[in-house]
């Protein structure tokens, strides 16, 4: 064999050679699957909830998120001069909370006032009871329940129409568990019935 094929037969057999492509792609595929977990973790839905400290409108005691550890809460914003959504949402409510039956008793409705202007404590107290004494209507400084509005992710706001105004605001009811954390979000399209239903199972699979 001449030095020009000995040569040739040498680069070739160079060439054939494996190249070790198998750990390489391996350890690319591990580090864009660790990248893509902590991506996904940095999109995660924004909490929902959180610590508040608001006033009782019934008894006038300063209450917290804490008093209300071990129930199951239903937490809606809105206002007493409020024309369909507020009433409408509040009767489902309460027609919800005696469907519940027994269940009922697992459960807090809450109803935060984004109107304290208008809203003071007599004025809030007498507008839960007409629909449910159960249910707790929470009021105080503008500044801590704009806290709390952030905390639930809810939009309000005043609408001046002539010489009064309303205020729009976020039509959702929050579930919450009974350790505090965001369970679910029900509607008042979704009516007495639906919200029942909701309730049970959330209820029957979450414990508490």
């Amino acid at each position: 064999m001449s030095e020009v094929e000995q040569s040739a037969d040498i680069g070739h057999q160079h060439s054939a050679a494996p190249r070790p492509w198998g750990p390489i792609v391996a350890v690319l595929v591990l580090a864009f699957a660790v990248a893509a977990v902590f991506w996904l973790q940095a999109r995660q839905t924004p909490s929902i909830g959180g610590p508040f400290m608001l006033a009782d409108a019934t008894s006038g005691r300063e209450v917290s998120d804490q008093d209300f550890r071990g129930k199951w809460l239903l937490v809606f914003f809105g206002y007493t001069h409020c024309p369909d959504v507020c009433p409408t949402t509040l009767s489902d409510i309460a027609d919800a909370m005696s469907q519940l039956g027994p269940l009922a008793d697992r459960v807090q409705p809450l109803f935060v006032t984004v109107d304290p202007e208008r809203d003071t404590r007599q004025v809030l107290a007498d507008y839960t009871a007409a629909f449910d004494p159960r249910i707790v209507g929470l009021t105080g400084r503008a500044d801590r329940i704009a806290a709390v509005a952030r905390s639930y992710r809810v939009y309000y706001a005043k609408r001046i129409v002539g010489d009064d105004y309303t205020m729009d605001h976020t039509g959702a009811i929050y579930v919450m568990r009974p350790d505090g954390t965001y369970a679910s979000s029900l509607f008042a399209t979704d009516g007495a019935s639906a919200m029942t239903r909701r309730l049970r199972q959330l209820i029957g699979n979450g414990g508490g």
